[in-house]
Formats: structure tokens, C-alpha cells, sequence
């Protein structure tokens, strides 16, 4: 059977080439991915009566726009937008901070519900947000994640555009499993999810749309269990121990316990005759990295290939540097690739790879290409594993028969909930961080404490220190109210002007950030202001402070990886969090990752507070991104879906009968959603 719902964007009326541009920007590629793009909270449109509404409340009012908007331009690229609004009889002032579009949907006589903070002596709404209209049998508007492309109303508009299309669902949950959990089919997920008459109905919703989403999840790992994926047999790799011990010889440094322990557990896998499949966990600047590379090593000695991948260029060329360093004096052939491997490299590194002349190779999501063939792949390691989806790092795999799989991550997580997030993996741990390591001197400074910020900055530049300054977003948000990194690149720029800056994201072309980074690891840049893309495994031992703009947007393990950037030279690190939170749960973050250098710790910490609004760290925590689900907040859940997926992938293996023909569908269309990304 064919699903219309899975055709692309463009079969929707009025989607052309550029919209459908700007939909793949937030990952969004078809229909169904319209569909099932949920919202990420509601604005309650109840309005309530002018004369009802309390001093400093956030209220929805409703009314007619009575004068034109007038913007005005004032401070560091600061506006504000006003316009007289009618409520019956009264009339009121409303102003809009730095949201100048909203000029261009507003006119004299329209009706329109606007949200934000009433004051009550001067009768003025400071407004958050322009709302479209209240409907009819709901006071619930859906807010969707948006980017700068792709504006709050157009995106609503397109995905009840979707929605209306009508277009069967494949039913991901067995009528089955519906029945004995309660739980609802998929045309009322999708309607309880977008459009909830009330919070009861939503939250009917969330509870299937959860199990959904985990299930989803559980069956592409039970069905790497299924025959022609299973790991029960594998190939025992001889490796030469006088060759590791070359290796040992060549280090400037010994392993800790922990790393020889892990060691220990990981060459006695590649030595036993079954695929090993390993999760490594361990805190940031541990030393994973040493640990793999006498992974790759062992396998490249037994007559084997090995392979790394990292979830982005950066992390990929770090690695390339460090372990070409320390395996090519010992005559292993290393390679890296990545999109922006030139067209001629890139063939010569097909070619070698499937000769075999290459012994380990490492890149990104270029090595799941089709091009990429082994000669004798017999080791796969996935670095930031939780970054990639089960199908791409299966697609890897396959490229082996029955290779070794190594897993590592920077943002551990609990034991048990690894053991059921990623069932089919074995954990090893590494707790102690390397001797000599100075802690990185943490401290949480508020917005109005940024004098003592800016002295340890000009007494770190005139060391000749470099400084990281970072912040959640890369341009202003419609949504949110935070420094961007594009203003505040201007900003500190303007505030150093005798210093070198440069603005790092990754929306960047490749090359500009390659040439960006190189500047800042040669020491030419001296201020890199940048989002979260350096959170992974950069490493310029020069850079020994750090400044976290809006910090209590981020989990406390993305804001931990962040601080992992720095403490890697000889000297004493800073790191600032600027923030000004305004809930207990935003305050009660800031304290702990000053007061905490344990990344285990903080990862369990981060995990309890998953569910208090963090915007930012969702991919960080060091469990696969779930749009609706928490592992932690949802656990259970989550044991249960792993119990039915085991136990219905053991009754049709292959998702034969008819009734498992929609869970197929979505399973395929997940698989190559995954090998796109």
C-alpha cells in the first residue's frame, strides 16, 4: 500500500520551491512531517473582560486595532512598535519590543487578540505576542519551534493546511495495544495535539502521543534483532598486543584506571567470536578519545578497517588531527571525510577505502553514503551517539559484516535508563578525569553584574588568553526574548574594538566556519562569539574563559559540555553564566553547575529537571530527541514500549500481517528520514 501522506510539501497547494526550502530548514520534508510537527506549548486565547484584568497580569485581550502602528527606532538595535487598541468602550495603549514586522499585520479596524502584561494606572498592554484569532471551539492556540525562514503564522498556516487535507494514517500501534493501554488512533492524536478543546483532551493526546513516539523508537531497535541484523555472532579479531603496547610506549602520558578498564572490557569484546555492541560513557575531557583510538588501533592490527563517526566537521577534523598524530608513526593510513571533501579526495578515498589501502577512516554523515564501501569494515565507532538515529547509525554498520560497535557519549546518563534506552548495548564508564586537570573556576553573574564579566575578559585578552562568549540563538526569535548571536557579535565587537572577533554558527557555509575555527585555533581570533556548535569536542587549549550569555537556557549537561570547551592548558579557567531567571527551576540550574564539576552528577540533575521548560538542551542530555517524550519524566512508559516492541517484533519479525502494515510504512519512512538529515 501506498501513503499519500508521505509525499513531499509541494503537493500542498501554494507550497513552491522556496517554502519548501524553508520547511526543510526546521527538518519538515512531507506532509507527515507537517502533521506531526507538534506544537511546543499553547497560548491560552480565554480572553476575560478589560475590567477584570489585575495590575501587572498577562492576560489575552481582544479588540479592534484604532489608530496605525508606528515604530520607533531607540538604543542598540531596539524598537518598539504602538498602536491604540478598542476593547468596547476603552481604549488602550499597546507597545511591542523589537518585534517590527508585526507593523506589516496590523491595520485600523481589524479584530485581532493580542497577549502580554497589563498595567493598569496608564491603561498600556506591554505585548509578547500578536495571536491569530480565538477559534471557535478551542482556547488553546498551538506555538510551533520556528526559525528566522519560516515566520509563527505561515508555519500554522501550512500544517492546518496538512492536516485538512484529510490523507489516511498509518496506524503506528497495533488496535491491540490501543485498546488494553487506552490509548487513542492516530487522527485523534494529531487533533488533540494541534487543535485541544481543552487541557483534558491535550493532555489525552500527549499520553498517546508519547507512547507513540517511544514505541516507534523501541521497534527500530528490537527489529536490529531480526534476523540478518542480529549481533549473536560477530568475528574474534586477533589483535597484536606487542603492537598496543607500541602505542603505550608512544604516549606522553599514562591512562587512567578507569580508561584501563574500559580498555580492558572493549579489547576483550573484539577478541570474543560475537558483535560487540558497547556504549562508552564518560565526562567531558576523560579521555574516550585515547580509549577509541586503542580501539582502532587493535582492529587495524588484526587486519581489519575501522571507522568513527562524529556529528559534525568540526568534531571530525579534531579527531582527524589527533589520531592521525598518534597512528601514523605507526604505519596506519588515515582519512577523513565529510561534505566538504573535495570532489577529487573524495574519490581517491572511495577508492582506497574499498582496495583497503585506508585502515581507519573518519567523517560525518558522508561515510553512510553509497559510495562508501569497506573492504573489511570490522569496527564502528559512534561519537555523540545519541546525535545520530538508529537507521543512520545502523546504515554504518551495514556497510561491515557484523563489524564491532563502539558508542560513545560526552553527556552520560543513569545506568539503568541507558540500559533501556539503548537496550541492545553494553556500558562501560568512565568516572575520573585525567591527573593534572585544573577545575574551571565557575561563578553565575546576572545580567546587571556584566562590569566584573568584561574586567575578567580584558585581564584574560591582555594574557593573551582567548575567550569564548556564547549564547542559545542564532538570530532574533520571534518567540523569545534572548541575545542572539548575531547581536551580540555586533555588540562585542563594538565593546573590543582593539581585539579580533568572529561569529561561529552552523548555519555558516562549511568552509567559513572551517576558516573561522583555524583562525581561532591559530590564535588570530582572540573573541569567538558562537551558539552551542562548539559544545562537542573542540579543543584550543589556549582559550581559558568562557562567557554563557542567557545561560538558564540550556540543560546543566549542554551547559557542562560547554564548560568542557576550556580548562585544557596549563592555567586557570573562568567561566561565566550570564543569566536572569526568573523561575526557582531557573535558578536552582545556575547554582548547581556552579557548585558541581561531576558531569555524572549534573547528568543525573539535568535528567530530573527535563520537565521544568529547558528550551535549548533537549539534544545535550545524552538521550535521542524525543518531540513529545521525556525518558526520565516518562519512564515507565518507556519500559513498556520496549516490552511490547521486543514482544511484537518476536510474533512478525518482519511486519508481515496487515495489521502492522501502517507501523512498516512509518518504520521505512523514519529509516529514510534519518539517512537525509
Amino acid at each position: 500500500m501506498t501513503w499519500p501522506v508521505f509525499n513531499p510539501v509541494t503537493d500542498l497547494p501554494g507550497v513552491g520551491v522556496q517554502t519548501a526550502a524553508h520547511l526543510a530548514s526546521l527538518g519538515l520534508y512531507s506532509i507527515y512531517d507537517l502533521i506531526y510537527d507538534y506544537p511546543f506549548r499553547y497560548d491560552d486565547l480565554t480572553t476575560i473582560p478589560l475590567a477584570q484584568v489585575q495590575d501587572g497580569q498577562k492576560v489575552v485581550l481582544q479588540g479592534v486595532v484604532a489608530t496605525p502602528p508606528v515604530v520607533t527606532r531607540f538604543g542598540y538595535r531596539k524598537s518598539r512598535l504602538s498602536f491604540k487598541l478598542r476593547i468596547d468602550h476603552e481604549v488602550i495603549m499597546v507597545n511591542s519590543f523589537n518585534q517590527p514586522w508585526l507593523a506589516k499585520s496590523l491595520e485600523v479596524g481589524q479584530e485581532i487578540a493580542v497577549y502580554g502584561k497589563y498595567e493598569l494606572a496608564s491603561q498600556r498592554l506591554t505585548l509578547f505576542k500578536k495571536l491569530a484569532t480565538k477559534r471557535q471551539d478551542s482556547g488553546m492556540a498551538p506555538i510551533y519551534p520556528t526559525n528566522r525562514h519560516l515566520r509563527q503564522p505561515k508555519l500554522q498556516q501550512l500544517i492546518q493546511k496538512a492536516i485538512a487535507t484529510n490523507l489516511p494514517l498509518p496506524e503506528v500501534v497495533p488496535a491491540a495495544l490501543r485498546t488494553h493501554y487506552r490509548l487513542l488512533d492516530e487522527a485523534a492524536i494529531v487533533q488533540g495535539m494541534h487543535y485541544p478543546r481543552n487541557q483534558h483532551d491535550n493532555q489525552l493526546a500527549q499520553r498517546s502521543a508519547i507512547f507513540r513516539e517511544f514505541f516507534l523508537f523501541q521497534m527500530q531497535l528490537a527489529q536490529l534483532q531480526v534476523p540478518g541484523h542480529q549481533h549473536a555472532t560477530g568475528f574474534a579479531k586477533s589483535y597484536q598486543v606487542p603492537e598496543l603496547s607500541r602505542l603505550t610506549t608512544s604516549l606522553p602520558f599514562a591512562l587512567s584506571a578507569d580508561q584501563k578498564q574500559v580498555l580492558r572490557e572493549i579489547l576483550a569484546d573484539l577478541k570474543a567470536p560475537k558483535q560487540m555492541r558497547r556504549l562508552l560513557q564518560g565526562d567531558v575531557g576523560s579521555g574516550k578519545t585515547i580509549v577509541a583510538v586503542y580501539a582502532l588501533y587493535a582492529a587495524v592490527t588484526a587486519g581489519y578497517q575501522a571507522a568513527i563517526m562524529v556529528p559534525t566537521e568540526l568534531l571530525a577534523n579534531q579527531h582527524f588531527q589527533k589520531i592521525s598524530a598518534l597512528l601514523i608513526p605507526l604505519g596506519v593510513r588515515v582519512a577523513l571525510l565529510t561534505a566538504s571533501t573535495k570532489p577529487l579526495e573524495r574519490r581517491e578515498i572511495y577508492q582506497e577505502l574499498t582496495s583497503g589501502m585506508i585502515n581507519v577512516v573518519i567523517g560525518t554523515h558522508a561515510l553512510i553514503q553509497s559510495k562508501v564501501i569497506f573492504k573489511q569494515l570490522g569496527l564502528v565507532i559512534i561519537d555523540e551517539q545519541h546525535r545520530f538515529g538508529v537507521a543512520q547509525r545502523q546504515a554504518l554498520i551495514a556497510k561491515g559484516n557484523q563489524p564491532d560497535v563502539l558508542a560513545m557519549t560526552a553527556t552520560p546518563i543513569p545506568r539503568t535508563l541507558a540500559l533501556t534506552v539503548y537496550g541492545e548495548m553494553a556500558v562501560s564508564e568512565i568516572h575520573r578525569l585525567p591527573a593534572g586537570r585544573k577545575p574551571v573556576q565557575s561563578q553565575w553573574c546576572t545580567s546587571s553584574q556584566l562590569d566584573q564579566v568584561y574586567a575578567q575578559m580584558n585581564a584574560q585578552l591582555a594574557e593573551h588568553f582567548q575567550i569564548y562568549v556564547v549564547t542559545p540563538l542564532i538570530s532574533d526569535s520571534e518567540t523569545l526574548n534572548l541575545k542572539s548571536a548575531e547581536d551580540l557579535f555586533a555588540k562585542i565587537k563594538h565593546d573590543f574594538p582593539s581585539q579580533r572577533v568572529e561569529l561561529l554558527h552552523g548555519q555558516l557555509p562549511a568552509e567559513q566556519k572551517d576558516a573561522v575555527m583555524a583562525d581561532f585555533v591559530s590564535g588570530e581570533v582572540h573573541i569567538l562569539v558562537t551558539t552551542s556548535v562548539i559544545e562537542v569536542g573542540v579543543d584550543v587549549p589556549n582559550a581559558n574563559m568562557m562567557v554563557i550569555y542567557n545561560a538558564d537556557h540550556f540543560g546543566l549537561s549542554q551547559l557542562h559540555q560547554l564548560r568542557g570547551r576550556i580548562g585544557r592548558g596549563q592555567t586557570t579557567s573562568y567561566c561565566y553564566f550570564v543569566a536572569d531567571p526568573k523561575t526557582d527551576a531557573g535558578k536552582a540550574r545556575m547554582k548547581i553547575v556552579t557548585s558541581t564539576r561531576d558531569g555524572f552528577k549534573l547528568a543525573e540533575a539535568d535528567l530530573k529537571m527535563r520537565g521544568e521548560g529547558n528550551l535549548f538542551g533537549k539534544l545535550q542530555s545524552g538521550v535521542p530527541d524525543f518531540k513529545v517524550g521525556d525518558v526520565v519524566n516518562h519512564y515507565q512508559t518507556m519500559v513498556v514500549a520496549q516490552k511490547e516492541a521486543r514482544k511484537l517484533t518476536l510474533a512478525d519479525p518482519n511486519l508481515t500481517q496487515v495489521e502492522h502494515a501502517g507501523l512498516k510504512a512509518v518504520l521505512d519512512y523514519q529509516q529514510l528520514s534519518q539517512m537525509r538529515e
